[in-house]
């Protein structure tokens, strides 16, 4: 690989790592290029697959201020750079890799914070934004339900009171 070529393709690395909201490396060997015609269309539009060179990949994360992928960037590596929900992305790892043993996840990085292979997969079994949204939504719309109730109460008692008074006003008048 020329020189022109390497810095074009750490260039591209770099910028790839800083429009990322996050970036899962594996370990591919093995996997035919059906496979990983598989995973590419299981992880989405939002996440490009790509097989890298080690090297390159190294400085591309360095010039993009990340950190602790050094020790990842060993044997035959690709990554999964991520542009839309993390949560999704990793299922899709996961899942596929679940399926076929070859693919090995080692780690990752998300919003410049080093991710392990665990760590990857307990972001796997997170529910997804839109899911967490709507609960947290729920949780909201509950409680302010019960402040309505709440503030509602004395107005209520109040009504019950001045009522009971007027009948008995009335039964003793």
């Amino acid at each position: 690989m020329a020189k022109a070529e390497r810095q074009a393709a750490v260039e591209e690395l770099t910028v790839q790592f800083r429009e990322s909201t996050a970036a899962v490396l594996t370990e591919y060997r093995g996997l035919t290029v059906k496979q990983l015609k598989q995973l590419r269309r299981a992880l989405g539009a939002d996440t490009q697959y790509a097989v890298v060179k080690n090297t390159l990949t190294k400085r591309a994360a360095t010039e993009a201020g990340i950190e602790g992928l050094d020790d990842l960037l060993a044997g035959p590596s690709a990554i999964a750079f991520i542009k839309g929900d993390a949560v999704e992305a990793a299922k899709g790892l996961r899942d596929f890799a679940k399926a076929n043993p070859l693919l090995v996840i080692k780690g990752g990085v998300m919003d410049g914070k080093p991710l392990s292979a665990t760590e990857v997969t307990k972001l796997a079994d997170l529910e997804s934004r839109e899911v967490l949204l709507a609960k947290a939504a729920g949780a909201m719309k509950a409680s302010l339900a019960n402040a309505a109730a709440l503030f509602q109460a004395p107005l209520t008692q109040f009504a019950r009171t001045a009522d009971a008074l007027r009948a008995k006003v009335e039964q003793n008048g």
